[in-house]
């Protein structure tokens, strides 16, 4: 009897990462909500996820702690056995000039936003290599491309999940594992929706195509990276970003 196909998701309670757990749903994977802070919001991803006829599962897990992230994957793995698409998606922000950077502020970012990545993916290829077959798709973002003012942190972090990413589709390309990132841009979320007006303006003049994106903009290209017809692509970074960093 074949098993269902897994998808874990990290930082999936709300933003892009919900519309990431959504899109998967919809495309028949048993998803994997994992979240750190707010089992509230990610048991209501959940709930939207089963009342529209999909499956899904919350999972608490701060992948800046390997220990958890080993317990967590291995936990999926034995419920489930196996996983097929890892979405590394968590992240934090502590923004601020370098001149004024806390070494926590800096620590804390790529605590969560690359050994994150690290950890899931140190622990969830394991089982791929043996099933020979996975996808992994994590979300860098243009700051990771271009760089930005103010998010030094932030900014190493999504530029470091680059060059993970690559390495690791070099390691795994042989087992029929691919791993690809996406750069998104700006996207309409909580997070931009603290923006100011004036900076939202700004912004938007250096966005070719003159508009934010949507969570669910990041979301299709997650569900086309996880899909057959991408299974030729690894080691590629897909920029989802309005024509920013082009």
């Amino acid at each position: 009897m074949q098993r269902e196909q897994v998808a874990v998701v990290t930082g999936a309670s709300k933003g892009i990462g919900k519309a990431i757990a959504v899109a998967l749903a919809k495309e028949g994977y048993l998803v994997i909500v994992n979240y750190n802070g707010s089992e509230e919001a990610a048991t209501k991803t959940v709930d939207e996820i089963i009342a529209n006829g999909g499956k899904a599962k919350a999972y608490q897990c701060n992948v800046s702690q390997y220990d958890a992230c080993q317990a967590f994957i291995e936990e999926v793995v034995n419920t489930y056995g196996g996983i097929d698409v890892l979405v590394n998606n968590a992240g934090i922000t502590r923004d601020g000039l370098i001149a004024r950077m806390s070494e926590e502020a800096f620590d804390q970012v790529i605590a969560t936003n690359l050994k994150g990545a690290f950890h899931c993916i140190r622990f969830a290829v394991k089982t791929m290599m043996k099933q020979r077959s996975g996808r992994i798709i994590s979300i860098s973002s243009v700051s990771g491309v271009l760089g930005n003012a103010g998010q030094a942190n932030y900014s190493a972090s999504k530029a470091g999940i680059i060059g993970l990413t690559k390495s690791v589709a070099r390691e795994v390309a042989k087992r029929h594992i691919t791993v690809n990132a996406i750069a998104p841009g700006f996207i309409k979320t909580d997070m931009t929706n603290q923006l100011s007006d004036a900076v939202k303006e700004n912004v938007t003049q250096s966005i070719p195509l003159g508009e934010f994106g949507t969570p669910e903009d990041i979301a299709n290209a997650v569900v086309f990276l996880a899909s057959e017809q991408a299974s030729y692509i690894t080691g590629q970074v897909l920029c989802v970003d309005g024509g920013m960093a082009m």
